[in-house]
This record gives structure tokens, sequence and C-alpha cells, in this order.
């Protein structure tokens, strides 16, 4: 595990008093974790919305042919799951 990094800052007394519901409510140990844990939640965010834009962008881009492909993916995708449902 890397070394962890000492920060030394100022923050609101509204983001402290929510770092420290962190603690008391047993979802973080200490305010460092309580910190990682809301810092996770912005990356995971992050990471979704940069998914959500490229996944746009790829089907804004599709050609018509790759539209028909991706629909008959789909199609395929829908009924391979209704056959495994009802076994």
């Amino acid at each position: 595990m890397p070394r962890r990094k000492k920060v030394s800052t100022t923050i609101s007394p509204e983001s402290y008093a929510f770092l420290r519901g962190l603690i008391r409510a047993r979802k973080a140990r200490n305010l460092a974790q309580a910190l990682d844990l809301v810092l996770d939640e912005i990356r995971a965010a992050d990471n979704r919305a940069r998914l959500e834009r490229a996944t746009a962008a790829y089907y804004e881009n599709l050609t018509p042919e790759e539209i028909q492909e991706e629909n008959e993916l789909g199609a395929l995708t829908s009924a391979s799951n209704e056959i495994l449902a009802d076994e």
C-alpha cells in the first residue's frame, strides 16, 4: 500500500461537521478515513460521468448500419436473458 500523504488545510464548519457525522455514523474511523470516503465517492461520480459521455459519443457517431447491428445484438441479448429466466 502506498504511503499516505499528509495534508494540512482548513475547511468550512459544515464540511467538518459532515466528516464528523461520518465518524459518528461509523462509516469512517477518523477524519482521514472520512475524507478518503468522500473523495472516493467524488472519483466514482466523475468516472460515471466520463463513461456516460463516452457512451453518448459512441452512439452519436454510429452509422445507420452500426445502429442496426447494435439493435440486433440487443435483441439477441434480451432473447438469451429470457431463455435463462425460463430455466
